[in-house]
């Protein structure tokens, strides 16, 4: 079972920063054991962030229709595509817990990954309807009303998304969700873009209403900079692809076993928030179908013990000698082809 193996952490505040902000696909250093327990745990996460995210939606939503903000609607309109895709991330959970069938032999955690193509849309919509607001705002500007009130509730959003995020991010990581990572990201990005809305107060206040719209605009840019880096993971994984060095680790492990003379191949892939994989290594042709049994057996374990998240890992062991002479005749083979 996945436990932590030791990491480097971020020592400067710049480092820290960037780690906070920067989307990792998991956290080796606090891995879930089980994918019952990682899926419970990705559950419990997205309901409590549901619930803060409709308080601070609710708040925001009173305070665009006093204010008319069009940088506070932008804020509110991707706080509550957040919602509307938190609701299909947990169906997916749910759904990737269902036992294997004759027909989907592999499970359904594939859900996941796929629900990570809808947050995607929902959020690249939100990114067109807030455009397009803020074009028409910046072709007839509207004053703004209750400024005061649009400072609170950009303030309070920023809080409010911040925590979320902050939450999400933490436990897609320790679960290796990238679909809830994503959110967590997208949180992120409606607490700076909150902040970014008093920018937007502060300029109607002196006098320049456009103020609010060209914010807006801004809003929409880094959403959409935040989707394409969200979308790259998601895309990754639902092509089998993995993180940089997976596999050099997989197969420095696998190595270590006593027996494996050398591994000859690995592979790996994420399907929803857990990995599986598959290895190659050469054994002593001398040794007994049951020793070499023995050792693919220890080399099943000691990669589920040590490799974050990996849930499922088929091990062959071949013979060193046998395996070197039928490379040896393919080859004879090709060349008399």
């Amino acid at each position: 079972m996945p436990t932590s193996p030791d990491r480097d952490h971020p020592s400067s505040v710049l480092a820290r920063v960037r780690h906070a902000l920067v989307p990792h696909s998991h956290d080796h250093a606090a891995a879930i054991q089980t994918a019952e327990q990682s899926s419970a745990e990705g559950i419990r996460a997205a309901w409590i962030s549901l619930a803060g995210m409709a308080a601070t939606a609710a708040m925001q939503i009173v305070i665009v229709w006093i204010s008319g903000s069009i940088g506070l609607l932008a804020d509110t309109v991707h706080t509550l595509g957040h919602l509307v895709t938190t609701i299909p991330l947990i169906i997916a959970f749910r759904v990737g817990l269902r036992a294997p069938t004759r027909r989907f032999a592999y499970g359904f955690r594939r859900a996941e990954d796929l629900v990570g193509l809808l947050i995607g849309l929902v959020i690249a919509l939100s990114a067109v309807l807030i455009i397009w607001e803020s074009v028409r705002a910046l072709a007839q500007p509207r004053e703004l009303a209750n400024l005061g009130w649009v400072l609170v509730a950009a303030v309070v959003g920023a809080t409010g998304n911040e925590v979320v995020a902050r939450y999400r991010i933490r436990v897609g990581r320790r679960i290796g969700s990238a679909a809830l990572v994503a959110e967590g990201q997208h949180a992120r990005t409606d607490a700076l873009t909150s902040l970014a809305v008093l920018l937007g107060a502060g300029g109607a206040w002196l006098g320049w209403p456009q103020a609010d719209a060209v914010v807006g605009l801004g809003i929409a840019a880094v959403i959409v900079v935040v989707l394409v880096r969200s979308m790259g993971t998601t895309l990754t994984r639902l092509m089998d692809g993995v993180d940089h060095g997976t596999l050099d680790r997989v197969e420095e492990i696998a190595a270590t076993v006593p027996g494996v003379l050398t591994v000859e191949h690995a592979r790996a892939r994420w399907v929803g928030h857990r990995m599986e994989a598959d290895v190659q290594v050469q054994v002593d042709p001398a040794l007994t179908v049951r020793e070499g049994d023995t050792i693919a057996h220890g080399v099943a374990e000691a990669l589920t013990a040590r490799v974050p998240n990996l849930d499922h890992v088929d091990v062959h062991a071949c013979p060193a000698a046998d395996q070197a002479a039928d490379v040896r005749a393919g080859r004879r083979r090709g060349a008399e082809g």
